[in-house]
């Protein structure tokens, strides 16, 4: 029996289901049941009717997901996968910017610890960050961790007053006007697609910017055949199996997230066998982050 019937085989008998983020590789993609971005994952987590969750991604989104289902037991196969980006802001610095500006909205990229979602007044992801933080009555909105979506949010609305943090995607932010460059001289005409946690040098340059759903959604009903990808690696292959007959060029070797790939099959297999590396989230913290993160699902 392959690894890969092992692991139907324990789903099966354990009615448990594998939620995949699309920055995985492309061999737990193959086998995950739902495969999607923060916001897509954050939904399915919500409505699986399965006993267990085995989330192939990193630690916050399966916070997130024992969050909005707590009833459920939620398996981290790659226990020490984090997100550099959630760990650089803290609840003492929601704390602090709340005196600093008393008469604004907090607002939290999904990509943030439940103890940071928890102080938090609603959560947003890259899909929708521009629609919810629209809908705020308050005028003043600071904007945690992330500095570079923040201000892609701000851009899009000029009536708002974003006060980003610091923060920023160790990946998404590493990658410059000159990746930019060197990238359509190497696939000239091809179209430019990117994250809005790139930089703004980047995303001035692309043809299109969204969230990795987004990416797909509009590569997928594009007309155009050939595409320069600007975000992290593992979306190119959710790209290509949808659209064979389409091209499509990673912006640089740069995106790549070591944390998305630390989870291997075998890690999946194992979750699934021994029902390890649970995720646990203090309760009081869990019910004040659950306020923040069904903000973001109704909107």
């Amino acid at each position: 029996m392959t690894m890969q019937q092992k692991i139907e085989k324990l789903k099966h008998e354990k009615n448990a289901v594998i939620l995949a983020h699309y920055y995985q590789t492309g061999d737990i993609i193959d086998i995950a049941d739902m495969v999607g971005d923060s916001y897509g994952l954050s939904k399915q987590a919500k409505e699986t009717d399965a006993d267990i969750i085995v989330f192939c991604g990193v630690r916050f989104m399966a916070e997130s997901a024992k969050i909005l289902s707590p009833d459920k037991k939620v398996l981290l196969p790659a226990i020490d996968a984090g997100c550099p980006m959630a760990d650089m802001v803290t609840p003492r610095d929601i704390r602090r910017l709340r005196q600093e500006y008393p008469d604004a909205a907090v607002v939290c990229y999904v990509n943030s610890t439940s103890e940071v979602k928890a102080e938090s007044d609603v959560c947003v992801t890259s899909s929708n960050a521009v629609k919810v933080v629209a809908s705020l009555k308050e005028k003043r909105i600071v904007f945690v961790p992330d500095q570079n979506l923040a201000r892609y949010v701000a851009n899009r609305l000029p009536g708002k007053e974003i006060i980003p943090f610091s923060g920023y995607c160790i990946v998404h932010h590493r990658v410059g006007a000159d990746d930019v460059d060197a990238a359509r001289a190497a696939v000239p005409g091809a179209l430019l697609l990117v994250h809005p946690e790139c930089t703004g040098e980047v995303i001035e340059k692309a043809d299109f910017v969204g969230s990795t759903a987004q990416i797909i959604d509009f590569a997928t009903r594009s007309d155009h055949k050939t595409f320069i990808i600007g975000t992290e690696m593992g979306i190119l292959h959710v790209l290509q199996k949808q659209n064979p007959e389409k091209q499509f060029y990673l912006l640089t070797t740069k995106l790549l997230c070591a944390n998305m790939k630390k989870t291997k099959l075998a890690d999946v297999l194992c979750a699934l066998e021994y029902e390890q590396h649970e995720i646990t989230v203090d309760q009081e913290i869990m019910d004040k982050a659950r306020l923040s993160l069904e903000n973001m699902l109704k909107a």
